[in-house]
C-alpha cells in the first residue's frame, strides 16, 4: 500500500475487517464446523442476498426502515443539540433539564413502545416517535458535556468584545462543541437501527426488522441473515459517512 495517498490506505483497511470476518467464517463451514441449515455460509447468504434485490424485497423493507430511521433521528437529534448547548449557557436551563435527563435516560426506550402505539398506532409515526425518543438523549448529554468544557478563555474574549447571546450561542458554544456532538450523533445512530429494527419485529408488517424475524418464524435462516447483514452494512456505511462528514465539518479536529 505503500503508493497509495494516506486516505485511500485508511478507507482500504477500514473494509479489512469485515471482509477477513466473512472470509473466516466461510472457510470454518467449508472445514466442517457448523451445521450451514443453521448458520449459512456467506456464500449462502451471497445467493439469497442477490435473489431478494433482483425480486425488490429487500430494497422494499431496507427503504422503510431508513425512512423510519432518518425521520426519526432528525426529529430527535435537532431540539437534543439546541437543548444540550442552552444547558451549557444558561444554569436555569440546565438545573431544570437535568434530573428529567437523569430519570428518563435509563429507561429501555423499547420498553416505550406499548406506549407510543397507543398514542400513534401501528403505523410509522409510532416508530419514528420511538426512534426520535432513543436519539434524543445521547445527543443531548453530548452535547452539553462538550458545550460545557470549553475553555473558560473563549468565554471571556467573546464577552470582552461585546458578543450578544446569539453570536455566543452560533459561533462560540456551537463550534466548541462540535467534535462531542459529532460523537453523540454517531452513538444515536447506532441506537436508531438497534430500537427500530426491535420494535419492527412485533409491531408493523415491513422493515428490516420484520423481516429477520419473520423469516425466524418460516424457519427461512438465510433470508434472516440477508436481513442481519444488511444491518450491518447500513451501520458500516452511515459510519463511513459520518466519518467523511467530520472530516468537512471539523477540519481542526486533530486525526
Amino acid at each position: 500500500m505503500s503508493g497509495l495517498s494516506g486516505k485511500t490506505r485508511d478507507r482500504l483497511l477500514y473494509l479489512i475487517s469485515p471482509i477477513g470476518l466473512l472470509l473466516i467464517w466461510e472457510l470454518l463451514l467449508l472445514a466442517g464446523f457448523g451445521d450451514r441449515r443453521f448458520i449459512p455460509a456467506p456464500s449462502d447468504i451471497a445467493t439469497r442476498y442477490w435473489q431478494l434485490l433482483v425480486n425488490g424485497e429487500l430494497a422494499y423493507h431496507t427503504g422503510v426502515t431508513l425512512l423510519r430511521v432518518v425521520a426519526g433521528y432528525l426529529i430527535g437529534v435537532i431540539p437534543a443539540i439546541v437543548l444540550g448547548l442552552l444547558m451549557a449557557m444558561f444554569t436555569p436551563v440546565r438545573i431544570f433539564i437535568d434530573p428529567l435527563i437523569a430519570a428518563l435516560f435509563p429507561i429501555p426506550k423499547i420498553a416505550l413502545m406499548p406506549l407510543l402505539l397507543l398514542a400513534f398506532g401501528f403505523g410509522d409515526a409510532s416508530k419514528i416517535a420511538l426512534v426520535a425518543i432513543a436519539v434524543f438523549f445521547p445527543v443531548i448529554v453530548n452535547t452539553y458535556v462538550g458545550a460545557s468544557n470549553i475553555e473558560k478563555i473563549y468565554w471571556d474574549v467573546a464577552k470582552n468584545y461585546g458578543a450578544s447571546q446569539a453570536v455566543m450561542f452560533t459561533r462560540i458554544v456551537f463550534f466548541g462543541a462540535l467534535p462531542m456532538i459529532f460523537a453523540g450523533l454517531r452513538i444515536a445512530l447506532a441506537v436508531s437501527f438497534i430500537v427500530l429494527v426491535a420494535a419492527e419485529f412485533v409491531a408493523t408488517k415491513s422493515g428490516i426488522g420484520y423481516l429477520i424475524w419473520n423469516s425466524w418464524e418460516l424457519l427461512e435462516v438465510t433470508t434472516m441473515f440477508c436481513g442481519i447483514v444488511t444491518i450491518g452494512i447500513l451501520g458500516l456505511i452511515t459510519s463511513a459517512l459520518f466519518q467523511e462528514l467530520e472530516r468537512k465539518v471539523i477540519p481542526w479536529k486533530a486525526e
